[in-house]
């Protein structure tokens, strides 16, 4: 337990060395981890974000209105259409719902992160937030209107649904979220055995 502890960082060991270095003199004082994970957070929720955002706008700028386009024979093509329901298609009625739902999520990330300690923990929910950010832009920015945007989906595999990179985010995020907690492993950095 001591040794998952140590490697995973746990509130207790968050925060500098407080003791004197051995000459007396006092030791560098080190950032707290807590503000690294918050950083570690933003920083994938930023690069999950600005990945679903470019590829959304390279799709529209050159394969909305066209064929598709095969990537893997007929087991993977790209290609471009406009959801307004959530996964599936499923929903079309309820746009704005899951605007309000993805705005919320957002909220539960940013107010979690101040408890945040677990470097896994900051991967998952940066994961979660950039994606809910991606798919939350298309709803509000994307016609036919604010809180009623359809979002772009892309990426067609054979006897799938048609998703994105923000979707794709969203399910590793969750994936991720599912294995930490089977683990035991706390948002805080504690682990626990059930």
């Amino acid at each position: 337990m001591a040794e998952a502890e140590r490697i995973i960082g746990t509130p207790d060991s968050a925060g500098a060395d407080e003791s004197a270095a051995s000459d007396g003199t006092e030791a560098p004082v080190e950032r707290p981890r807590g503000r690294r994970r918050i950083l570690a957070l933003f920083v994938v929720a930023l690069l999950a974000y600005l990945l679903d955002l470019g590829s959304k706008i390279l799709v529209v700028e050159k394969l909305e209105g066209r064929e598709p386009i095969r990537v893997i024979g007929d087991l993977l093509r790209f290609d471009a259409i406009r959801n307004p329901g959530a996964a599936f298609g499923m929903g079309e009625a309820f746009t704005v719902i899951f605007t309000c739902i993805a705005a919320a999520v957002i909220v539960v990330i940013i107010r979690l992160a101040r408890k945040l300690y677990s470097l896994p923990w900051a991967i998952a929910l940066g994961l979660l937030l950039g994606g809910a950010l991606g798919n939350l832009t298309d709803r509000i920015f994307r016609s036919p209107g604010v809180f009623e945007g359809a979002v772009v989906d892309f990426i067609a595999p054979a006897h799938f649904a048609v998703f994105n990179l923000a979707d794709s985010a969203i399910v590793c995020g969750g994936i991720l979220i599912v294995i930490l907690s089977f683990r035991g492993l706390d948002p805080d950095g504690t682990v626990h055995k059930d």
